[in-house]
């Protein structure tokens, strides 16, 4: 067993090992809950930000998942690594959408990437084209962007006046259902046919992701909280 596994991911003696998707949920939950409960998450959920913040964070997730959905072309060539891979879950045209709403027709030369994107892009590039890696980062962004970004939509709704227009980016039109689709994206990641190391990796850079994210939120929290 790795250590990055919790108590709750380990099998007792004598029971089946832990899937993958129960040991990325358990092994990262740390970090997550670091993630979500930043300064300038909480402050931008809870209305005491402008939407300016949240062009800042879309300006962010473009690049984030430019390099992410760069691997995902790659991966395809992985029989395993398609797998993973659905076209309904591509978010970078859709948030080319939200900016050219939100900034303008020249958003592409407005934006600004912060430093900590930059060191969560150079990651990707880095190792997404490794499985396991692959794997890590999808898990938390995907099905991220299907559960808790569907809070965070309502709440730029519900704060600060945004509509179809601006949010696009957690708008799955070809996702009717997110729990059936998260159920069979899981049932994917248990399928995999990974070693004990790189089971461990999985979650090791699960981890790092979550982190990565948590090193953007305070550079975004530095700057509009």
């Amino acid at each position: 067993m790795t250590a990055e596994m919790t108590a709750e991911t380990r099998p007792a003696t004598g029971a089946a090992p832990a899937s993958l998707s129960l040991r990325l949920r358990e092994g990262t939950r740390p970090e997550h809950e670091q993630a979500e409960t930043t300064g300038f998450v909480e402050k931008l959920m809870g209305g005491e930000l402008d939407v300016a913040a949240y062009t800042d964070l879309a300006a962010q997730q473009y690049a984030i998942y430019g390099a992410l959905e760069q691997a995902s072309a790659q991966i395809r060539d992985d029989a395993q690594g398609a797998t993973l891979v659905f076209d309904e879950l591509t978010r970078t045209p859709s948030i080319e959408k939200d900016l050219a709403f939100l900034v303008g027709p020249d958003w592409a030369t407005e934006i600004r990437i912060l430093p900590a994107t930059e060191a969560y892009v150079s990651r990707l590039l880095e190792v997404g084209t490794s499985l396991s890696a692959y794997a890590a980062h999808a898990y938390t962004r995907y099905l991220g962007d299907l559960s808790g970004g569907q809070i965070i939509k309502r709440m730029m709704e519900r704060h600060y006046g945004l509509g179809p227009d601006g949010l696009a980016f957690y708008t799955f039109d070809e996702i009717p259902k997110a729990k059936p689709f998260k159920d069979v994206y899981r049932e994917r990641l248990d399928a995999l046919d990974l070693t004990d190391s790189q089971l461990a990796e999985t979650v090791a850079e699960a981890k790092r992701a979550f982190r990565l994210n948590s090193a953007l939120f305070a550079e975004l929290g530095a700057v509009h909280c």
